[in-house]
């Protein structure tokens, strides 16, 4: 072999090294803390085997559509996995898009905007391609038995959800563009964070949403392929693929399969094409020292408000306190634990909201706190859960997460109180404020402040939630790098907590329609009462781990 080729074998295109390198940080995070070299394969590949099995697990819902016409199985599917996947790309995007380490690196080095623009974009689409075909794994096998089907489903599903992928990256990404376009330096990083958040809740409300107009109560489908307003709902556009090809093969499939194609490339060519330049000057100007908004005249309010009762009773630790004070001071003012914050628990504000507008307002017909009502406030109560757990994990991490060597130098045992004010910190400032929101829905839709206990069983599992995640030290503030592998593992979370959610609901409900609620509660309290004690003192005893 002649040296030309010797070396045009081992030379590697920029952007296939682009693509392996973002791919690899995606999965094994962008710390080697905590990595060693027999770890490894367990840590990146391990990992993510274990969360594509349990997201086929939950896939295998789609077996209750089994009787369903393949339009309303697809419809289902791509709801769910649209939910999924855009929930992923929503909470990474900012962090895989915007870093400022990689600023450093490449914007000096000879790579196109688009280049560096779709490797990562192309990172974010094979790991959502990967997720999506687990969670519709079982959904291939229902699609192509259904009444209407065939074994065409496999490949018009694959190609639809693939599609579904990188429409659902390209719109994060485009939506990112779009503020970079549009608005200064001043205003980027409030606007980046609230286009964020409203990404993360569309996609939540589509993915809810259109089951529920697709079928009613008892599972029947409600409409079909030729009602005039699935065209306006995205996931109806790619269940189109799957019913023109092995369905029903009507019209009406075939247009909301070309509203399919054609809508994915608009916004690919909208977010790779025209605005790809904005990415570079976007990297720039998040590269740059954002200007210091000037010192309150009345002082730092909180300051005030934690050296008063009732907080001043809950903070009598000085190191508590203090840790209070900093993960407060991170949830309101820094950008990177913004962006990845508040989209991450959009989505808990809208799901208990959705299930509580139907339940409540159908009153006319009973009493809201029986049946669907009384399950729907149970598990807007119980869903809260949802919030620390996943609160905690996202303020564990922090662009800054090396100036957190200092707990370990400071005279603290271990990580116990510093967790014990991260937690009280995302209690007192982000779940009472959404549980105030949840009794206030109550009340506008029902009228009835005795309906409100429906939210005590939730209440009291708050604390075991919260203490839950900071096991093993695990909620300090601001102590790891951002990783964007653990994306998939918080959904993993969220599914199971959700879980258990529906549960606590389901048994509050019916313990209150045979007259056992207050026995319930009793029994709630004390069960929960001593798992909490026992997690506080295995958090107590807990020692700082090894740096290495």
């Amino acid at each position: 072999m002649s040296d030309d080729a010797l070396l045009a074998a081992e030379t590697v295109s920029p952007e296939r090294a682009l693509r392996r390198l973002f791919l690899t940080l995606f999965l094994r995070g962008r710390s080697a803390r905590g990595l060693s070299r027999a770890g490894m394969p367990s840590s990146v590949g391990g990992k993510l085997a274990t969360v594509l099995a349990f997201y086929a697990f939950f896939g295998c819902m789609a077996f209750t559509l089994m009787a369903q016409p393949v339009f309303a199985i697809a419809t289902y599917l791509h709801a769910m996995t649209f939910v999924l996947l855009g929930l992923i790309v929503a909470t990474s995007a900012g962090e895989m898009l915007f870093n400022k380490e990689e600023s450093d690196i490449l914007l000096h080095r000879p790579i196109a905007p688009r280049t560096l623009l779709w490797a990562k974009v192309a990172t974010l689409a094979q790991v959502s391609c990967w997720l999506a075909a687990a969670v519709n794994l079982a959904g291939f096998y229902v699609g192509s038995v259904a009444r209407d089907g065939g074994l065409l489903f496999v490949p018009a599903h694959l190609v639809s959800t693939a599609l579904e992928a990188l429409f659902c990256t390209a719109t994060v990404v485009l939506a990112y563009q779009l503020c970079l376009r549009w608005f200064g330096r001043e205003r980027l990083d409030g606007v980046m964070t609230t286009v964020q958040v409203l990404v993360s809740v569309s996609l939540v409300l589509a993915g809810q949403v259109v089951p529920r107009l697709m079928f009613r109560v008892s599972g029947t489908s409600l409409v079909g392929v030729h009602t005039w307003w699935v065209a306006l709902l995205p996931p109806a556009w790619f269940a189109g693929i799957d019913d023109a090809v092995a369905g029903s093969g009507a019209r009406a499939s075939w247009g909301l399969a070309a509203l399919a194609f054609v809508g994915t490339g608009v916004v690919l060519w909208l977010a790779f094409g025209r605005l790809a330049q904005s990415y570079q000057t976007g990297l720039q100007q998040m590269a740059e020292t954002a200007p210091q908004r000037p010192a309150s005249a009345n002082g730092p309010l909180l300051d005030r408000l934690v050296n008063m009762p009732p907080l001043s009773w809950w903070l009598r630790d000085s190191v508590s306190r203090a840790a209070y004070l900093l993960s407060a001071a991170y949830l309101f003012r820094d950008r990177d634990v913004k962006l990845r914050l508040y989209p991450g628990i959009a989505p808990m504000l809208v799901m208990p909201i959705i299930v509580l507008l139907p339940s409540m307002g159908s009153r006319g017909g009973g009493s809201a706190t029986g049946g669907m009502g009384g399950f729907g406030v149970a598990f807007a109560g119980s869903y809260l859960g949802l919030v620390p757990l996943v609160a905690l994990g996202l303020l564990h991490m922090s662009q800054q997460w090396q100036a957190s060597d200092i707990f370990r130098i400071a005279p603290i045992v271990g990580p116990a109180q510093l967790s014990h004010g991260a937690r009280r910190a995302v209690l007192s400032l982000i779940a009472l404020p959404m549980l105030a929101l949840f009794a206030a829905i109550v009340l506008v839709l029902d009228h009835d402040v005795t309906h409100l206990a429906m939210l005590l069983p939730g209440i009291l599992a708050l604390p075991v939630y919260a203490m839950y995640a900071c096991r093993g030290g695990n909620a300090v503030p601001l102590a790891i790098a951002p990783d964007e592998s653990r994306a998939a593992k918080r959904s993993v979370s969220m599914i199971a907590v959700m879980m258990s959610s529906v549960i606590l609901a389901a048994l509050a409900a019916f313990a209150q329609s045979r007259g056992y609620f207050a026995v319930m509660l009793a029994v709630e309290a004390v069960v929960l009462g001593g798992v909490y004690v026992a997690m506080r003192a295995s958090l107590e005893r807990t020692a700082w781990p090894a740096l290495d």
